[in-house]
């Protein structure tokens, strides 16, 4: 039974990659049909990521007066909605108001599996949930890719991965009595071992400290906010700059971004077997510099060949560097604050997706859609030294102090 539960926490992840990748494939299609500025995207996709901050933010009285269970079902039927209503919608304005629930239903669902796994599991299955995220993600574009040679033809892309949503809702409802199940079960387990240790209970009468005054905690959120950012950026404007910048087509785009988000799916699933023999840490860093170069390689005036490679080596950097710096954050600050801080990082990073994209659609509006390496490589170098002098800072701390230890 533990076992098919974690094919259901999978399926509910690909249910959320599938609509992530949709938009920044379809935009060079859908912008003339709506006679829509280039940087209208950068808007939508604020919306969707505003409303999973807000739904985010609000998951942990949400899930503890439903349970992950009923909150995932209902996430699922919200998005799969908001995706049928995005393949009729007449107006910009029908694009907006689908977009609102589109990002609710992601934001709880989103927090709580990511908190459950980071408690009660390994960092391989970590690895592998957001693997299946990347599965999702992966499979949206090359859905898009069949249906946008045609005009009008996103429509039919956004209904068929509707379709799909509500074939994800029907498998989440008839396994909707499991998630009791399966939660008394490690209870019990969870119980038993701390017997046999001889261990006690946390004391949850102790004053709770404020994210914010924890040492480091400030470095590893920027690091969150511009991972998402430049995980976005790439997703959204991908197409446009492969469309406007190297000449191929809207459908060829879409591929070759889908293959972005396999990059990071494969990467993912390398990861969930190498964290059996390399630290989070070791990952975290190696996935950056490889992320890194791949943004380089977008840089470069080169044939298009080497675009593709450039945003493959980038999926595979960023692979590890998520999943990875989320199953750190115990080790990091410490398990006492990690619930909390984990809110906080989940905020931070869907902050990141909703402002750094918008960012790139409005600059490049007034000037070019070429400066799109340039913004990539700025954002990863970003995320890279903040990481860097969270580590340093931590290995400094280590000795003297406790993780967690409070600013004065």
């Amino acid at each position: 039974m533990a076992t098919f539960f974690l094919l259901i926490i999978y399926l509910a992840f690909i249910s959320l990659g599938l609509p992530d990748s949709l938009l920044g494939s379809a935009w060079p299609v859908m912008q003339p049909d709506f006679h829509a500025p280039l940087e209208t995207a950068g808007m939508l996709y604020m919306v969707i990521a505003a409303g999973t901050i807000v739904s985010s933010l609000a998951s942990g009285a949400v899930l503890n007066r439903f349970g992950t269970g009923k909150v995932t079902l209902v996430s699922c039927i919200m998005t799969a909605g908001a995706l049928l209503g995005f393949s009729f919608a007449p107006s910009l304005g029908w694009l907006v108001v689908c977009a609102i629930p589109l990002g609710l239903g992601a934001g709880s669902v989103d927090a709580g599996l990511n908190n459950y796994v980071a408690a009660h599991y390994k960092a391989h299955h970590m690895s592998w949930l957001h693997c299946f995220w990347g599965v999702g993600a992966t499979a949206g574009p090359l859905i898009m890719a069949q249906f946008i040679s045609g005009r009008s033809a996103w429509r039919e892309g956004y209904m068929t991965v509707a379709c799909i949503q509500f074939a994800l809702v029907i498998i989440l409802f008839f396994a909707l009595p499991l998630w009791d199940r399966v939660a008394r079960a490690h209870g019990a387990a969870a119980g038993e071992a701390q017997a046999e240790s001889g261990g006690r209970a946390e004391d949850g009468t102790a004053q709770p400290t404020k994210p914010l005054r924890i040492k480091g905690v400030k470095l590893a959120l920027g690091a969150f906010l511009f991972y998402s950012g430049v995980e976005a950026t790439l997703g959204l404007w991908g197409s446009s700059f492969l469309v406007d910048q190297k000449g191929l087509s809207p459908a060829v785009a879409a591929q070759w971004v889908s293959l972005y988000y396999a990059g990071i799916t494969v990467g993912r699933f390398m990861t969930g077997f190498i964290t059996f023999k390399a630290s989070n840490r070791m990952l975290i860093r190696g996935g950056q510099i490889t992320a890194l170069a791949g943004a380089a390689l977008l840089l470069l005036p080169l044939p298009s060949g080497f675009a593709l490679a450039g945003f493959m080596t980038v999926g595979l950097g960023l692979a590890p560097i998520f999943p990875c710096m989320l199953h750190e954050t115990p080790v990091r600050f410490g398990k006492k604050h990690a619930q909390s801080i984990m809110g906080y990082q989940m905020a931070l990073a869907y902050t990141g997706s909703t402002c750094l994209p918008p960012l790139l659609g409005y600059a490049a509006s007034h000037s070019t859609v070429g400066i799109f390496p340039f913004f990539v490589v700025l954002s990863a170098a970003a995320m890279w030294l903040l990481s860097e002098r969270l580590n340093a800072f931590l290995q400094g701390a280590a000795a003297p102090r406790e993780p967690g230890a409070i600013e004065g």
